[in-house]
């Protein structure tokens, strides 16, 4: 069952609390899960167990998605914000420069607390910020749509839409190749993260400017980005690899933006070939 872990974080107005929601399974040497925006941990869910099976799995509901609260007042959602407090989660968890594998958003943070030295390994799934102004922009628009169609519909005719493959398809088709993979249970779930997220239009916004143009030459990094990916195309994993020319570029044959629930066992090896 997920857990709520409450731990102090630095604001410019004093310390405050941060409370971060996790789902934690197995044993071994830790290892971190970061979901994309609007999205929750549940993400993770179809690789959850296969990962467990070696290592100490957390995959977490960043602050302001899923069950975790909002950020404390005074932070940022930008990576200047957030990454000071992953890493107070890592000190809370008890967890000392974990892996740390990450999907779209949480790839970008993947990248980033590789870069500040705070993980031993990174596996960035279709990281953001790597990509051209006019395909931020569309990415930028895929995803308000969805947050909008998600606001727009009632719960009750979310839980119909779900209960077949076509419906499935209409609501989660833009980031699974595979939408009738997911159950419906699930979708309704996602459904939900996406529409009540708070802290969706302040992330999308502080995403609106910069790219990631810093190497990580002291940590272990793997890119991967799915050939079916709608959202942020696989060409940006060649841009990727021109700014950490040390990383392995994977491809993820057949699977979406999301690419968890396309094809676990295969995302599931990437992962722990990254992080061996």
């Amino acid at each position: 069952m997920p857990a709520t872990i409450s731990f102090p974080v630095v604001t410019p107005g004093g310390p405050r609390t941060a409370r971060v929601v996790h789902e934690r399974r197995g044993a071994g040497r830790p290892l971190v899960l970061l979901h994309g925006i609007g999205h929750h941990w549940q993400a993770w869910q179809p690789v959850l167990d296969i990962l467990a099976v070696d290592r100490d799995v957390i995959a977490v509901d960043l602050p302001g998605f899923g069950a975790s609260e909002t950020l404390p007042d005074g932070i940022p959602y930008d990576v200047d914000g957030v990454i000071p407090v992953l890493g107070a989660l890592f000190e809370a968890l008890g967890i000392e420069r974990p892996d740390v594998a990450g999907n779209s958003l949480g790839g970008l943070l993947a990248l980033e607390l590789g870069r500040a030295g705070l993980v031993r390994s990174v596996t960035a799934l279709a990281p953001a910020r790597f990509w051209t102004e006019a395909e931020r922009r569309y990415a930028f628009g895929v995803l308000s749509a969805m947050r909008a169609g998600a606001r727009a519909l009632p719960p009750p005719v979310v839980a119909w839409l779900a209960r077949g493959a076509a419906g499935r398809a209409a609501l989660t088709g833009t980031i699974y190749a595979r939408p009738g993979r997911r159950s419906p249970a699930a979708v309704v779930a996602e459904t939900r993260a996406l529409r009540e997220a708070p802290g969706f239009r302040a992330t999308l916004a502080a995403g609106s400017t910069g790219l990631f143009t810093h190497d990580i030459p002291d940590i272990p990094v793997t890119i991967a980005w799915g050939t079916r990916d709608r959202v942020l195309p696989r060409r940006q994993g060649v841009r990727a690899k021109r700014v950490i020319p040390g990383a392995r570029l994977v491809r993820l044959p057949g699977c979406g933006h999301v690419p968890m629930n396309d094809d676990p066992a295969l995302v599931a090896r990437v992962i722990l070939d990254g992080s061996s």
